[in-house]
């Protein structure tokens, strides 16, 4: 294998890897896909004001997420269908983040079950749920998720039906007959119709639980004592209501642009979260490519970023180990911009670090 020298080439490798329906889910955004690129694009307009003669021999990048110390402030998000990307699906990401001594996320649509992956050893792992019409079996899921050892739970709030992926429908999207949801593979609710559409959009069109709302998230709490961090928030409007309903953090997503295209990029809503936030932890997730874009993020006002294709990218190239490497590069990097830019440690990064697009227009008018 060639060398890899950054996180975007394992995408390029992955695309060659993969079959085209597979790549095509993993890779599109919804409708024009306009979000997609912009969740990139606005990272490049983010630039530093990097201090100098800092002492930087020593950097540590060590954090602590919901009361949990990990070593680097870059999580591993929620996605759906690993075992399409690999064999070893779930279960080699899971080894790939208790190695890196970071969280992952386990998506509720996933081809290896809480049980399963618990079974890897030891790690800090969260579950996203997504709400199911049938709420005695999202009590049962989230239920099998606290015995699993899951230590939060990442509630989607952005999906009560599923964006337009137009891939998903040239391709007519299916789970590969060789794969189960297998958290829902004892309840005949494990596999997917071929349809003339996405069969993704029609399974979530009967399943998932469109009259989800604020009230739920105080019931979720009525069912577990896990902390509940609310993902999909882009509004200082809605974050309010996160904290009134109880949340124990944000995750600022638009759903890797797979859902309502035309919304901003996560990192421009980033700042607006942050300041109704009032100190509850926010997370983004969407676009992060670099450590660059990690220290822009931390710089903004997060408390950590979630990696989403990226890890799906890797996986497919090399399994575990592609993973693990992934997730090394960014630390690397991260590192790296920290030291060039003055922070010895992820206190020091401040919003006097970075220039956004806000900032220039802000100066002209003076």
């Amino acid at each position: 294998m060639e060398l890899i020298t950054n996180v975007s080439e394992y995408e390029k490798l992955a695309r060659e890897k993969l079959p085209k329906m597979v790549y095509d889910y993993y890779a599109s955004g919804a409708e024009d896909q306009w979000t997609l690129r912009e969740n990139r694009e606005a990272f490049s307009r983010i630039l530093f004001r990097p201090r100098v003669l800092i002492d930087v021999s020593h950097i540590n990048i060590a954090t602590n997420i919901l009361g949990f110390d990990i070593s680097m402030p870059i999580m591993i998000a929620p996605s759906a269908m690993h075992k399409m990307a690999h064999p070893e699906g779930e279960l080699a990401t899971a080894r790939a983040a208790a190695s890196a001594g970071t969280i992952m996320t386990l998506s509720t649509l996933a081809t290896s079950s809480v049980e399963v992956v618990n079974s890897v050893g030891p790690g800090i792992r969260f579950f996203q749920l997504y709400v199911f019409k049938d709420r005695n079996l999202v009590r049962q899921l989230v239920r099998r998720a606290e015995m699993a050892g899951f230590k939060a739970i990442a509630l989607t709030v952005d999906t009560p039906i599923l964006g337009r992926r137009e891939a998903d429908i040239k391709n007519r999207f299916i789970l590969p007959p060789h794969l189960v949801l297998k958290n829902f593979e004892a309840l005949d609710l494990g596999t997917m119709d071929k349809t003339d559409d996405s069969g993704l959009a029609s399974y979530v069109a009967g399943q998932f639980d469109r009259s989800l709302c604020w009230e739920d998230v105080k019931w979720l709490q009525t069912i577990t004592s896990l902390p509940i961090v609310v993902k999909g928030v882009m509004t200082a409007e809605d974050t309010r209501l996160a904290i009134e309903n109880g949340a124990a953090g944000i995750i600022v997503s638009n759903h890797g642009a797979r859902q309502l295209d035309y919304v901003p990029a996560t990192i421009s809503c980033l700042e607006e979260v942050v300041k109704e936030a009032k100190g509850l932890p926010v997370f983004l997730d969407g676009g992060v490519r670099r450590g660059t874009d990690v220290f822009k993020a931390l710089a903004l006002g997060a408390a950590g970023v979630f990696i989403g294709r990226p890890v799906l990218y890797s996986l497919a190239v090399d399994g575990e180990a592609g993973v693990r490497k992934m997730l090394q590069m960014l630390r690397d990097e991260l590192e790296l911009a920290m030291a060039l830019g003055g922070c010895a440690s992820l206190r020091d990064i401040t919003r006097a670090h970075v220039v956004t697009d806000g900032d220039r227009i802000r100066r002209a008018r003076l």
